[in-house]
């Protein structure tokens, strides 16, 4: 699959709303992606996939006949190459906070208006995380429930500065690069933020670092 320009890209569109499909048909069409097909069951997506993957899978899991969130999670481990974004009209704390456990890191709600859906596409097909500013309160409502507060007296100054890193898309080398620290001293940093912010992933700890004032939304974006 071809990614380098979104004239090569690959889209399939999984959805059983008509307004919506047809919507998205025209919007791929004027931005230059290629729509590989339309499944509105679950089986038309399994007879499209072992057909051709896709770069980018654009899918509501409410609408699609999915045995739940193990269905996505199936997708993610059968085809690794593919990016799913989830594009929803629900958004339901439960959902989202476990779409962010399997990994999903680009979440819309069908709000949205135009030009930040054709952003969230561009940030999709690049691997870069999107979510909608209504998803974003979601799971920042839920990181606040979490944590007693937004202070990050609780942290070390590194311990700080690595939070903000990992919120820039830094991998842990390139952390340890950069703070000429061994790999190894940046992953035990990183297991103690999380023990200490009572966060359990990177996106977790992102939306953290949002709410706390680290980082805003647009920075996070970019």
């Amino acid at each position: 699959m071809n990614v380098n320009g979104k004239e090569q890209a690959g889209v399939i569109l999984a959805d059983s709303q008509f307004l919506v499909i047809d919507s998205l048909k025209m919007l791929l069409e004027s931005e230059g992606y290629r729509l590989i097909g339309v499944a509105k069951y679950a089986f038309e997506l399994e007879k499209l996939l072992s057909t051709e993957v896709p770069d980018l899978l654009i899918t509501d899991y409410a609408t699609v006949d999915y045995e739940g969130a193990d269905s996505i999670k199936t997708l993610m481990q059968q085809y690794p190459g593919m990016t799913i974004m989830i594009l929803t009209n629900q958004i339901i704390k439960a959902d989202l906070l476990e779409f962010s456990k399997l990994g999903i890191k680009h979440i819309v709600g069908k709000t949205i208006d135009r030009d930040e859906l054709v952003m969230a596409i561009r940030f999709a097909l690049k691997g870069r995380k999107f979510y909608s500013e209504e998803v974003l309160e979601v799971l920042m409502d839920e990181q606040k429930r979490k944590t007693t507060n937004g202070d990050s007296g609780q942290l070390t100054q590194t311990e700080t500065e690595i939070v903000r890193m990992v919120a820039e898309g830094m991998t842990t080398k390139e952390i340890a690069a950069k703070k000429n620290i061994s790999f190894h001293t940046v992953m035990t940093h990183r297991k103690n933020i999380f023990r200490k912010l009572g966060v359990n992933s990177s996106s977790e700890l992102i939306m953290f670092a949002i709410k706390a004032g680290w980082i805003d939304n647009i920075e996070y974006y970019i």
